[in-house]
């Protein structure tokens, strides 16, 4: 199949366009290529891919409509999968609209470009930090979200109920991902995996938030993908009998569906930084703090239904996913 794959150059983008391009797929890449972190990282992840034939790479900003219209006129998708977003949860306290041009118009566009070309399935990243303040573990879709404790996660919750008024209106099967704290190599150098084996490696200090205390459902890298790939054939169906009243939020009588995609088991904080200790040798200099505004205490992701709908379950564990994260480390940046 065609498949558009937006956010090519990032960290999970980079990685499903290489394994739909292994599994013999078309793969168009879109990606703006900004410079919210090191563009030369995002390259690198492009390269990857630029050694298969049937993929092609183009630099596009998804909030531009008369580009993207232009893009899907041009080309025939079966399928999209939409993973271009302004991430980061402190950086919306700075820059909020970065997340309105891209989280909102862009998606829009996204959506408006599937109508018209009647895509056989959209599937688009959500995330965990729409669960804000809710203190029910695990989280399940059947829980409402409606508290965001930041911009970033209430763009993503208005991205679902976007998504929900498109898959009602023209019928068009959506599929939101919330995904849970994602590492490992050719990661996110905003995310505190990537920060702390930085600092440690260089003897810099890293902040710990909440004095420690709090916890991360961290899915590795491999097992997300592998996940994605799998909900992209699972094609969501109208269910004239669904009812607000009795059914789930994350269903509907639309077609459309959202699902938690993560390991399904919470780490400490200070655990984590003592396995990454120990696999860098290096014990981490380290200054406690308070609770960061936009931060939630814990993630935590019940993935059942996910599962019923896939046979998805996660391979990697915490230990083995660090090993990983710290060889690419060392490997990339030559240390």
């Amino acid at each position: 199949m065609n498949f558009l794959v937006t956010g090519a150059a990032g960290f999970i983008g980079a990685k499903v366009c290489y394994e739909l391009l292994i599994q013999g797929h078309s793969v168009i890449g879109l990606d703006s290529i900004n410079d919210y972190y090191d563009i030369n990282l995002k390259k690198s992840r492009l390269k990857l891919n630029s050694k298969f034939n049937q993929f092609k790479f183009i630099q596009l900003d998804i909030s531009c409509k008369e580009s993207m219209l232009n893009l899907f006129c041009e080309n025939k998708f079966d399928r999209v999968i939409h993973l271009a977003a302004q991430a980061g949860v402190r950086y919306s306290l700075e820059n909020p609209n970065a997340y309105a041009d891209s989280n909102l118009v862009g998606f829009l566009n996204i959506l408006e470009c599937c109508r018209q070309h009647n895509i056989e399935h959209l599937i688009y990243a959500s995330s965990s930090s729409v669960y804000g303040l809710n203190n029910k573990i695990p989280f399940s879709t059947s829980d409402t979200v409606d508290h965001p404790v930041s911009l970033y996660a209430a763009t993503k919750k208005c991205n679902e109920l976007m998504a929900h008024s498109y898959s009602h209106l023209y019928n068009i099967p959506t599929t939101g991902l919330r995904f849970f704290t994602v590492y490992g190599p050719w990661g996110r150098p905003d995310m505190a995996p990537f920060i702390f084996t930085k600092k440690i490696i260089n003897g810099e200090v890293i902040d710990i938030n909440n004095n420690g205390d709090m916890w991360r459902d961290f899915t590795y890298i491999d097992d997300i993908v592998e996940g994605v790939i799998r909900v992209s054939s699972i094609i969501p169906k109208r269910n004239d009998d669904w009812t607000v009243e009795l059914g789930s939020p994350a269903t509907s009588s639309a077609p459309y569906r959202v699902y938690n995609i993560g390991y399904g088991s919470p780490v400490n904080l200070m655990d984590f930084i003592k396995i990454l200790e120990d696999e860098l040798g290096i014990e981490a200099k380290k200054n406690f703090r308070e609770m960061q505004p936009g931060d939630v205490y814990k993630t935590y992701s019940d993935t059942q239904d996910l599962f019923n709908a896939t046979s998805y379950k996660p391979k990697v564990g915490i230990k083995e996913g660090i090993t990983n994260l710290v060889k690419w480390y060392r490997e990339y940046y030559k240390i």
